[in-house]
């Protein structure tokens, strides 16, 4: 928000972070994971749940240790994120293993080191995690993760429950790899799981995914299986756009869960990322120079690709603002806003009104609390982006921007070169 003429987080100026940390950098305001989280608490208030949010939208430890303490559970998809969440003091039995290729490694260790459940993806995964918890002398509680063939209506690399998709079993072989799951030793069926894409800006998909993970809920009852729990997983999306139509309210979304599963005495678990974290963050950027086209204004920033690749993987919308606020009445000016990195992939945004900027010039990336700071890289040996949180009127940094020594003293080179 503008306070005085200068963007905030909290009660912070983006500018004053600029100047303490150097650009770019990630700022995240912990007010607003927290009331993102307490929303989505409230919707699901009618019934047992647990949310456990889906550390590859923003796993930074401070964050899950934010969440954890809230009590949240996590998701995951790695045994890195396993390792994470741990460190962050997320207990085991609030940990969730998702993901279609579980190493024996990261089973074994996620086993050991105690989980809620595994959301297995197919029948080599479910006899590799017998064989393993068999050998340990453990017990693994498991979901099986259904494919409904349910078009979310979203972006096709972000879609997750239709037929062509890796993800899950068909829905209409269920019952067959549930009996074969009883069969097996060392497995506990707890549940089902089920998750269509992310940034799903209707419910419509959800209605129709939860309907049928509803009936399948009986038909396995019938067959002798507990089903205990229902993973509906995540994907609710978030206002990329200030101008666009809003996304459906977690209130909505809680209420299609209700009227569709809230009958079937489960615990329900859900699985957020954007929605806690995407609004939480901006990316804050400086103007390197201000370039005349032939026919256009190029704003080259020192932010690129490697430091939010949404916009060149996913041609993902971000409002971009300066940091300044813009005096009433100023005559806004259209620039393609590209970052350094020497590929035209590393474009922001193209033919975006904005007013005039110069050289050193802030601007501030909104909606980038996820998928931003995770996905980010060292192309070009560009050093890794900060990320640092707000709370109040205090910030710190939460992960530092690395040397150019450190990041080349990681390589080795042989002694025989």
């Amino acid at each position: 928000m503008y306070r005085d003429g200068a963007l905030h987080a909290e009660d912070v100026p983006l500018a004053d972070i600029a100047t303490a940390v150097g650009t770019p950098f990630y700022a995240y305001s912990a007010a607003t994971f927290a009331r993102h989280f307490q929303v989505l608490d409230e919707a699901l208030s009618w019934g047992p749940h647990l949310i456990c949010y889906a550390m590859k939208a923003n796993s930074n430890q401070a964050i899950l240790k934010m969440l954890g303490d809230m009590g949240a559970g996590m998701d995951v998809v790695s045994g890195g994120e396993y390792a994470r969440a741990r460190a962050a003091g997320v207990p085991g039995e609030r940990i969730v293993f998702s993901g279609v290729g579980k190493t024996r490694d990261e089973i074994e260790m996620t086993l050991k080191g105690g989980i809620r459940q595994f959301n297995v993806e197919s029948e080599p995964e479910m006899v590799v995690l017998s064989e393993i918890a068999t050998k340990l002398g453990l017990i693994a509680p498991i979901t099986i993760r259904v494919n409904p063939d349910v078009d979310a209506k979203t972006h096709e690399k972000i879609a997750t429950g239709k037929k062509e998709n890796k993800f899950g079993i068909p829905i209409s072989r269920a019952r067959e790899v549930y009996a074969m799951a009883a069969g097996l030793p060392g497995l506990k069926i707890v549940g089902i799981d089920v998750h269509i894409g992310s940034q799903l800006t209707d419910l419509t998909p959800y209605r129709e995914a939860f309907e049928l993970v509803a009936e399948l809920t009986k038909t396995l009852r019938e067959d002798g299986h507990e089903i205990s729990r229902l993973d509906l997983g995540g994907g609710l999306g978030i206002p990329y756009a200030r101008d666009n139509d809003a996304p459906p309210v977690p209130a909505e979304y809680g209420q299609i869960v209700r009227e569709t599963v809230g009958d079937l005495g489960c615990e329900i678990e859900i699985e957020p990322g954007r929605l806690v974290a995407g609004n939480a963050g901006v990316l804050v950027s400086e103007v390197i120079y201000v370039k005349s086209g032939e026919d256009r204004e190029f704003l080259i920033l020192d932010a690129a690709m490697n430091d939010l690749i949404r916009p060149a993987m996913y041609s993902a919308h971000h409002d971009i603002v300066p940091l300044k606020e813009a005096e009433v009445g100023v005559e806004m000016q259209p620039y393609d806003i590209v970052g350094p990195v020497c590929e035209s992939g590393d474009t922001f945004a193209k033919q975006r009104p904005l007013p005039p900027l110069e050289a050193t010039d802030l601007v501030a990336f909104r909606s980038a609390g996820a998928y931003g700071a995770v996905m980010a890289s060292e192309y070009n040996t560009r050093p890794m982006v900060p990320e640092v949180l707000v709370m109040g009127d205090q910030f710190a940094v939460i992960r530092p921007r690395p040397t150019l020594e450190e990041i080349i003293n990681r390589d080795i080179v042989p002694e025989w070169l």
